[in-house]
Parts: C-alpha cells; structure tokens; sequence
C-alpha cells in the first residue's frame, strides 16, 4: 500500500529518501516541492529526473483536496470552502482576513465523534481522521485561489485535533519548517475539547502554539449536557491539566466559552467561572452561540453577554468577546458538510 508522502516529516522523509539509497538533498528538494509550493503530483517536480519521480510515484502518492464550493462574506470578505478529499468526502476551510494578515481555520477529521450539543460537525457522522498532508493541503488550495499567503493557523474546524494526534503534530511540524510554508508555532492555535491525557503529551512536545480549550461552561453538571467528553474527564482533571500545560511551556491557555441563552450565561455562571480559573495564567474568549437548528440553541442577549464578561473582568480574569466573521455565508464549522452529504 503506497505511503502519502506529504505526511511525512522532514525527519522521516529523510529516513525514507536514505533507505532508498540517494542523497540527502533530494530529501530537501522534494520536500520544498510539497511543502513550500504544494503541487499535487511528482510530475510537477521539475528538478527531478523522470526516472525518480517515477519510482517515488511507484511507493508514494501526494495527498491533495479540491475546493468544491467557495462562498465569500459581503460583509467581512471571510471565505468558506467546502473541500473534497480524493475518497469523496467533505470537509471545511475558512479564510478570515485580519490587519495583520490572513488566518485559516482547517478542519483535522472527516466529522467529529465528540458530540458537543452546540456544534454542526457531528450531525454528519464521523468518518475517518485527516492525514497530515491532506490537513496541509487545505493551506495550499486556499492561498492559490485568493492569491494570498497564509500567516496563521487554527486547528478549529471540523474534528478533534488530539483525538488525530500523530496526523496533526506532522502537519504543525511541517508548516512550521523552513523549507516549507515555515509559519511561526507562535501562529498556530489548537483548539481542543479537552482530551486530557493528550494535552499531557502536548505539553511535552514543548512547542510555542497557543492552546484554546473548548470549555462552555463553569462545571460538571452544566458542562456534561452539552460536552460528553466531561463524562471522561471533567473540569477539575481538565483545569489541572492545564496549569501543568503553563507551568511546562510558559504559555497562556486561552479558554473558549459558547454562551448559550439561560443555559450558561447567568451571573452565577460567571462567579463560579472566576473561581475555576483563579490564578490561570489564561484567556477567556467569550462566543454567543452559532444558530444551529437542529440543536434548539438560543444566543444570549447582548446584555447577558456583557454582564458576564464584566463579571470576569472585575474578578481579574483576562476577558474578550469573540468577533463574529462570515455571518452571511454559515461560517461556523459542520454546516456546509452536512448539507452536502444530506443531497448525496
């Protein structure tokens, strides 16, 4: 069975040009073809003789997506991809545009298994996890259409980034690498539900990424009707895991919290909030909840919204609302994947 070999490392594509006996710069050279210009066939490689790509076509294949819709926002110029991947399956990539530049937000799984009550991406079913170079892909694909280049990732669309631990750490790697699109760690975010015995694994990667945990609410009971995953490990085993994350790397955890109308958006809420998080080195980003029909959720009232980050302000915890982008064109994760596989 043929490998893809734009999932490889730059260690292991190493490893694997070594065993088939040539030199360590075609490492580099095919690489930079993958990575730094993302072509989608060895025959693009042009610095390769006919005989090699060949060969290396006989054991690999290059992973690869194609946009099969694209719908551009009127009123913030956010771009929303639906991606087909070479098996027929669906996923989403979101393009926002920022002072600083451009940010994308890539999907990591075919569907998501995690079942979070206030998310699009489990209503399609979970299929399978994304490979590293089809993750990366969605990178290449969206600079070459809007002719931009790509400063920022988030790991924030469709899937659970740990729960497709090995397939995402590859593709951090690789983006980050020099020969490659070479973004900072610093750029990339990971957003998680709270897998805790990967965020322990994370830790120890010891990487410069920004960690954002999908929280949404301040404790079991509230947090297990809307997050399944709290059954596993709750709140008190995730928050702990996330002061040994700071107290290793240094970094900030940034906390993601989806307000949802009389469900966890009371003053309550926000007092019990505060002292879960007393003395984090951390980031709240507040999220009035996406409209998602099948789900019955209500977005909180703007008042409700800003009383409870002035309750999380006046009790010093670092606090934002977060920006809503692409409003017009569904731009929240799962929605355009799901009406796809409804009409096939």
């Amino acid at each position: 069975m043929k490998k893809d070999i734009k999932s490889l490392s730059f260690e292991q594509l190493n490893n694997e040009i070594a065993e088939l006996g040539l030199p360590r710069f075609r490492a580099k050279q095919i690489f930079e073809w993958l990575h730094k210009f993302g072509v989608d066939s060895f025959d693009e490689m042009t610095n390769i003789s006919k005989e090699l790509r060949k060969s290396l076509a006989e054991e690999y294949f290059v992973s690869s997506v194609i946009i099969e819709d694209k719908y551009v926002s009127k009123i913030d110029e956010t771009v929303k991809y639906l991606i087909r991947l070479n098996d027929g399956e669906y996923i989403e990539a979101v393009i926002m545009k920022y002072k600083y530049g451009y940010t994308i937000c890539v999907s990591s799984q075919v569907g998501c298994k995690m079942g979070c009550k206030f998310c699009a991406s489990t209503l399609a079913g979970f299929k399978r996890n994304l490979l590293a170079g089809e993750i990366e892909s969605q990178l290449h694909v969206a600079q070459r259409d809007l002719n931009i280049r790509i400063s920022n990732v988030v790991l924030m669309g469709i899937g659970e980034p740990l729960d497709n631990y090995d397939n995402v750490l590859n593709f951090i790697y690789n983006v980050n690498n020099e020969n490659g699109l070479n973004i900072s760690m610093r750029s990339i975010t990971l957003s998680t539900c709270g897998i805790v015995p990967k965020l322990y694994d994370l830790m120890n990667e010891e990487i410069p990424i920004t960690l954002t945990i999908s929280l949404h609410a301040p404790n079991d009971e509230l947090r297990s009707k809307t997050m399944p995953v709290n059954d596993k490990w709750n709140i008190e085993e995730l928050i702990s895991a996330c002061k040994a994350y700071v107290d290793k790397t240094g970094r900030r955890v940034s906390f993601e919290y989806t307000l949802i109308n009389r469900v966890n958006d009371s003053p309550e809420c926000a007092r019990e909030l505060c002292q879960r998080l007393k003395g984090l080195l951390c980031h709240v980003n507040l999220i009035p909840v996406n409209d998602v029909e099948e789900r019955g959720n209500v977005r909180s009232s703007d008042k409700a919204v800003e009383n409870f980050l002035q309750i999380l302000k006046n009790n010093g915890i670092n606090a934002t609302i977060r920006r809503t982008l692409g409003s017009d064109i569904n731009a929240s994760c799962g929605q355009l994947r799901r009406k796809k596989t409804e009409v096939s």
